[in-house]
Parts: C-alpha cells; structure tokens; sequence
C-alpha cells in the first residue's frame, strides 16, 4: 500500500515522468536535440572521486565498497538530496566477488535508505555507460523518475580473472580470441592496421602533456569532489605524470614482447586505476520543480560488437552510429571523449574516424590519468560535461572499446556555463 501511494503521488506531480514512454517521435538534428522539453533525461550532478594508481597509488588499499561509501555519502552531503526520493541506482563494476551486495552495503552504509533499490552492470570498459544508459531508459520508460548511475573500480585489489571456460567454447576461434588479454588485441591492430611503434609514442605524448598541463592547471578540480578515505581528504590525482617526452617514451622497453610487433608499452598504454564516479539523473519537469541545477542532457547511446582480435577499433563504429541515430554529424560534436585503451587503437580509431585532435580528450585520456574499467564511462561524461561548460560547447559524445570486442558510445548536450 506504501508503495502504490508513493508512485501515484510521483505521476501525480511529475506528469512529464509518467508520458516519457509515449513519445512518439525521437528529436533529431541539432535544433530539435537542443530544444527542451519536460520528458528529457537530464543530469544534475556529475563527479568523480580522484584518481589512484594501481597497487602503487593513494586508493591502493581502497576497495569498491570503501569508495561508493565515501562517494555516495559526499555527494549527499554536497548537494541535500533527500536520498528517500531515490528511485534507483546502478552501480557499474567488473570485478570485484559479490558485486550487488557491497554496491548495495555501500549505499545504506552511505544513508541511503534500504528502501532504495540498487542493480549493478558490468559490460567490462563501457559499464559506466552502460549504468547511465540503464537509468536513462527507466526514466525514458516512465518505470524511474530520479536515479543515480555510479562507476567503481578497485584494479589494484581486484585485478582481471582470467576467463575460464570448457573446452567445446574455447576451440571457435572467435570465443577464443574474445579471452585474450586486452594487450594482445592491441598488438593486433598494431601489427594488421599497420600503427607504429613512432605513431603510437606521439599520440601517448600527446595525452601525457594536455594531462599534465590540465593537473598544473588545475583543471580536474571542476570535476573531482573530495572524499575520506583512509583518515585523508583526497582532492588530487597521483596517476598524471609530468615531464613525460616523446624521447622517454621511445626508450620505453615493449610489455608484450611475445605478441606481434611488441610495439605496446607502459607509455603508450592505458594505466591501470583506482576510482569511482556518478552521475545523478532526472526529469527535466522534475529537476525544474525541485530546484536542481541542470549540467547535461542524455541523448542516447549505442553498443556494437566487433572482430573480437581487433576489440580496439570498436569506437569507428559505435560513433557513427549513435551520430546517424539522432541525427548528427561528426562536425555537430564540440568534444569527443575517446578511451585510449592503447595507442594503437586509439590512433587508428582517430584517423579513420577523421575527427580533428583539437576536439578528443583536450585534457588527455586514459594513458595520462588511468583506465579504471567501470569508472571510465562516468569519467568521460564527468569530464567531457565539464569541458563543454569552460568552453561554452554543446554536444559531447563518448565512446570506448570493450574487452571480448566490442563498443559503445554515448552523446550528451551541456546546459551548464561556467
């Protein structure tokens, strides 16, 4: 009976929650994405906690649980929301044991009340987007009217697991590629694309230094909200490394000297991560009657699936597609934010796509400041949102290959300035 009243009160208030499932028609093109209209998904608080390296870092000892706490805790703090009026949340993860359970101790320990239900999503690199993409839909869909997407991922406590699986799966060909480790897919676009090692090195420096001048800028503060853990208040990243060059990098041994070329290394490779990220998202008619500042709108997302050996070139798909599912071009994005899973991949997926460097990751990527798998959706969101805002841009679209080989992307309109 409890329940039955809360959900008619919500339609009741918010009638633009109960019509979002009928929209009969999808806006498209510039005009029609950046009109607003009361059944948008919108998002009214996107942060992330900082950054660690991997079993070196200052979240080393920081697992999943510890950091949703202190997440989900100072962003209630920071924005009072009645964490009762929660409808849901998704919370992206990949591997630590026991996922729905901490995500869900994480959130009531946090004061979140057990009456909030929690799901988790894993779809490995692209899970961040992918919770985003759940509570999008349950908004969409009528069935939500305010949730909270979260990512976390613990790479230093909660390594990958090597996939096991029987021998009838193992011997198809594809099956067996799509286990392989994420560093053998990126020998094999180096060495069937024809990506060199020099190629490699000077996209890598390229995100080292706009990460390193971004951290002495103090840029990432806009999207860092500070958290307790461990007995510190941590506000900064330890993963960029500055006086990076493009001779130091060269010098660099190969870390797969065995597969193809051996052309990956340390510096030109995605670093291996600690963090945690949300967003929380809403109705536009329900944000505007209760106050709460707008950052973004969703404007949909898409997932592919690709030759599993060559997992990395997945984002020359998934962004056209999402492009060509409302009606954009390439041109109409003011920022791109692209995984660098691995120079390899992500050099060959910039030139194919043909998209002009001056628009993808204008602060680095993942080979700068670190690839904690489920936090990296929400983290190009958090920090493509952000950017859009100090340069007074519109459309942001995200995107990243997935471990087994696939992609996903995402595209976002920003409402805030600076």
């Amino acid at each position: 009976m409890l329940f039955t009243s809360r959900l008619t009160l919500r339609r009741a208030v918010y009638p633009a929650f109960a019509r979002a499932a009928s929209s009969a028609t999808r806006p498209r093109g510039v005009a029609e994405l950046l009109e607003k209209r009361p059944d948008d998904v919108v998002i009214t608080f996107a942060k992330r906690t900082v950054v660690g390296k991997a079993r070196k870092g200052q979240l080393k000892d920081s697992p999943v649980d510890e950091m949703l706490h202190a997440l989900f805790k100072a962003t209630l703090e920071h924005t009072k929301l009645d964490p009762s009026k929660i409808d849901d949340i998704c919370v992206a993860t990949c591997h630590p044991p026991s996922p729905l359970y901490l995500s869900r101790a994480a959130a009531i320990a946090a004061g979140i009340p057990a009456e909030v239900p929690i799901s988790t999503v894993n779809r490995l690199c692209s899970s961040g987007l992918m919770a985003i993409r759940n509570i999008a839909h349950a908004i969409q869909s009528g069935e939500t009217s305010l949730g909270i997407a979260a990512g976390a991922e613990s790479m230093s406590l909660n390594p990958r697991p090597t996939p096991e699986v029987v021998e009838r799966v193992s011997e198809h060909p594809q099956a067996y590629d799509c286990m392989q480790p994420m560093g053998w897919t990126s020998e094999m676009v180096a060495e069937t694309y024809k990506v060199s090692r020099q190629k490699q090195d000077e996209y890598a420096f390229i995100s080292h230094s706009r990460a390193s001048k971004a951290v002495a800028e103090g840029i990432f503060a806009d999207e860092i909200i500070p958290v307790e853990l461990g007995g510190s208040v941590l506000s900064v990243d330890d993963t960029v490394r500055p006086g990076v060059t493009l001779e130091g990098l060269a010098a660099l041994k190969p870390a797969f000297p065995k597969w193809g070329e051996s052309s990956t290394t340390a510096g030109n490779a995605s670093g291996v991560g600690d963090g945690a990220g949300l967003c929380i998202m809403t109705t536009r008619a329900r944000a505007e009657e209760e106050g709460m500042e707008i950052l973004g709108k969703y404007v949909c997302s898409t997932v592919v699936g690709v030759e599993p050996k060559y997992m990395g070139i997945a984002p020359i798909y998934a962004i056209p597609k999402a492009l060509e599912h409302v009606g954009l071009t390439k041109e109409d994005i003011d920022v791109y934010e692209i995984n660098e899973a691995f120079a390899s991949q992500f050099a060959y997926c910039v030139e194919e796509l043909g998209i002009s460097m001056d628009k993808i990751n204008p602060n680095g990527g993942a080979i700068a400041i670190t690839h904690p798998l489920a936090m990296t959706g929400i983290r190009q969101v958090v920090t493509g949102l952000a950017q859009l805002r100090r340069q007074n841009g519109q459309f942001l679209c995200t995107s990243m290959c997935v471990g087994s080989g696939m992609g996903a992307a995402g595209i976002f309109v920003n409402e805030a300035t600076l």
